[in-house]
Formats: structure tokens, sequence, C-alpha cells
């Protein structure tokens, strides 16, 4: 599956952004995602993770009742809502598949599939 990640810009603390990263070459279904970012002279993060059918959502503790991770399978598009974007949340932000959503989800080795990263930047 290839994945394309869109959606990033700069904008003010307290502000708000919607990425997107859009899917093609296979039955975007089979598939569960998560969102990763890297921040200058940081090694990569998890930031949220969905199940193939959305019923199922995890989020870093970093981003919990700030960001919302969401899917539209028809579509082969997951999303990921910030809001009250704080200046410790800029990075280059990734979205990624894997066959299954289980206790590994936040662990980068366990994803298959990388997406090319869109960059957020929050502006004190």
């Amino acid at each position: 599956v290839q994945l394309q990640a869109f959606g990033g810009g700069l904008v003010q603390a307290g502000g708000s952004l919607r990425l997107s990263c859009a899917a093609s070459g296979r039955t975007f279904s089979k598939y569960a995602m998560g969102w990763f970012r890297q921040a200058p002279g940081k090694e990569r993060e998890f930031v949220a993770a969905i199940s193939r059918s959305g019923g199922s959502t995890d989020y870093a503790d970093s981003v919990k009742g700030r960001f919302t991770i969401s899917r539209d399978n028809a579509k082969s598009t997951v999303y990921l809502q910030m809001n009250s974007l704080r200046p410790e949340d800029t990075a280059v932000y990734y979205c990624a598949a894997r066959f299954v959503y289980d206790s590994s989800r936040a662990a980068l080795s366990g994803y298959d599939y990388w997406g090319q990263g869109t960059l957020v930047t929050v502006s004190s």
C-alpha cells in the first residue's frame, strides 16, 4: 500500500489542523493505521493509532484529549484532527499502516508501510 500524508502547515499555538493520509494500492480496510511524529533532533514517536474498522483508537499521553484519529474506509483515508496545538507539537508527521491492531501498535517496528511525512509548525 502507498501512503501520502498532507495537510501540514504553520499554525499559531492554540490553533487547529487536520492531517490526512490517503492510501492506494491495496484494500485500505485491511490495515490498522497509525500517526507518528519526529521533531528536530528527536526520535520518531507514536502519536495515535486506529483499528481497521475504526472502532478502537489509542493515543500518546501527550496528545490525549487534543488530537483525534479517524478513518474513512470508503475514501481510503485516515485523519488526524489536532486541536489546541502547542509549540512542542512541531514536527514532521507520518502516517503508517500495519496488518494488525494489537498491543504493539505504538511501536514503530510494527508498521509495514510509511508515508513521506508532512510538516507541522506551531508558533508561540
